[in-house]
């Protein structure tokens, strides 16, 4: 289905690379790309406008490690099905599919989802939740590159607001982002009513009864089936 249970993740090195992937998928009425037609825009055409080819074959990779760009991965495959026909979710979208692939951002979810409305997300404090994780794993540059990176994910997502000073704020789910989180708790074995409970649909900031009536919009859409 494309969940990956690995240890660490891009953000060792990247964020979720919401623009880069943007730039690539933005052909709303095409087909899913391949990962080799992505290959091709951003290897051979350079189409994300990287200085050298280095940095061109690891912005594919890291991608890829992110989004899978497979068809035959369901993650990939709905997230670009979802991504062609609402505009407003898609950061939400692309973040519940790295979310799913990547163990590092996974492990910040409870330390950013705890923080009050407005409460500032201090790098210091994130720093020392990262290496708590794995004490002695990182190193103090690795450290604080891969906080600025979960970061940098985290306000491309629009959990946090800021630049130098970031703080927290609620998201708004949309019914592509509800649909694809719905789908994420389905594949993972959840069913029903606790459907809208799963930690897909808490990354969304999401009661259950706005889950609900985004569910019934997306069902009319045509996303989703869903009866009560």
């Amino acid at each position: 289905f494309g969940f990956l249970f690995e240890q660490g993740g891009v953000h060792l090195a990247r964020t979720m690379m919401f623009h880069e992937l943007a730039t690539l998928l933005d052909d709303p009425n095409g087909p899913p790309k391949s990962r080799a037609e992505l290959v091709e825009e951003v290897d051979a055409q350079n189409a994300l406008g990287k200085k050298s080819v280095q940095s061109r074959k690891l912005t594919v990779r890291h991608l890829s490690k992110l989004y899978a760009f497979e068809s035959s991965c369901t993650l990939y495959r709905s997230l670009s099905f979802l991504w062609a026909r609402e505009e407003e979710g898609r950061q939400l979208l692309s973040f519940l599919v790295a979310y799913a692939r990547d163990a590092i951002l996974q492990a910040t979810t409870g330390w950013v989802l705890d923080l009050g409305e407005d409460e500032p997300a201090a790098k210091q404090q994130l720093e020392a939740f990262v290496d708590n994780l794995c004490p002695g794993r990182f190193s103090t540059a690795t450290l604080e590159s891969t906080t600025r990176n979960l970061l940098g994910t985290w306000t491309q997502s629009g959990h946090l607001v800021g630049h130098s000073r970031k703080k927290r704020q609620r998201v708004k789910p949309t019914p592509a982002s509800v649909a694809m989180a719905l789908l994420m708790g389905t594949l993972r074995g959840g069913r029903g009513e606790l459907l809208f409970e799963t930690e897909y649909m808490k990354l969304l900031d999401c009661s259950v009864s706005q889950g609900m009536e985004l569910a019934e919009t997306a069902s009319r859409k045509g996303w989703i089936n869903t009866r009560r």
